[in-house]
């Protein structure tokens, strides 16, 4: 878990700048996010992460140069089985790399709404979406705990790698049930913990914005899900991740701490029971 001796704010601002600075171009690219999830690098290098992750070369074929900054931990993709006409949301939506796939999917019809708190990576994802003439993608500025979209809005919640980042996932998870439909789905794939983390880790910044220290066990995020109000919740833990997750801070053991895993739940359709304090006010 994060150090507690941060505060909300400080983490956020930590997190802003080196998400900024990645989006930017003006990333330090020899500290220990280097080769982390929020790592840059040569395209090919970026390539072979995505498809670690689970996407295919069609994937990357159908995405706009500089979408793929090698920033997830899995292909939530491959978990929310997208239907044309539907509208989804990104939490954390980078530089547009899961909205434009999840775009070509939903069709013209539907809508991508990709959200992200910093300036440079909507600058950066806008100008993608331009250069591809995306009409059916946008990106709005905000936290994903505070989520600038009308009740009701999604047919399914993506989002890759980010909910670990932020310190309040409680709020993450209440402000996706009430974004979404009656009906609607979540598919995440994110980091976990699956043991406590030494101090050494757990309180060094690089990793609070490496995808690991800021990582939950699963039984927590099974909990905040079922308080927000959501069902049929699936946390499920990847040990395939552990080379993956081992590349991104190399000799650390953060791999015997850390996993990838697939976050998936369901809210509640129209007239079905719910007892949360989501649904019953």
């Amino acid at each position: 878990m994060p150090d507690t001796h941060r505060d909300t704010a400080e983490i956020k601002d930590m997190v802003r700048a080196r998400y900024g600075g990645i989006a930017a171009g003006t990333a330090p690219a020899d500290d220990a996010l280097a080769s982390s999830c929020c790592g840059t690098g040569a395209a090919a290098a970026l390539r072979g992460k995505a498809r670690e992750m689970g996407y295919s070369e069609g994937d990357l074929a159908a995405i706009p140069d500089g979408a793929n900054l090698g920033l997830g931990c899995g292909n939530p993709q491959a978990i929310a089985a997208l239907r044309p006409g539907e509208t989804v949301v990104d939490l954390g939506s980078g530089a547009g790399f899961d909205c434009f796939l999840a775009a070509r999917q939903v069709g013209p019809e539907g809508r991508v709404i990709g959200v992200d708190m910093t300036h440079e990576m909507l600058a950066r994802a806008r100008a993608n979406a331009a250069r591809i003439g995306a009409a059916n993608v946008e990106f709005r500025l905000g936290e994903i705990e505070h989520l600038p979209i009308a009740d009701n809005t999604a047919d399914a919640i993506l989002s890759n790698c980010v909910v670990n980042l932020v310190p309040d996932k409680a709020q993450v998870f209440r402000e996706a049930f009430r974004v979404l439909k009656p009906g609607g789905r979540l598919a995440i794939s994110d980091v976990v913990n699956t043991r406590p983390l030494p101090a050494d880790l757990a309180s060094d910044p690089a990793l609070l914005c490496g995808c690991v220290a800021g990582a939950a066990p699963r039984l927590e995020i099974e909990a905040w899900l079922q308080a927000a109000g959501f069902r049929d919740i699936a946390v499920t833990v990847r040990p395939e991740s552990r080379d993956l997750v081992a590349s991104w801070a190399p000799g650390r053991g953060i791999e015997d701490f850390v996993a990838s895993a697939t976050v998936e739940a369901r809210k509640p359709a129209a007239g079905e029971a719910c007892c949360a304090p989501a649904c019953c006010g």
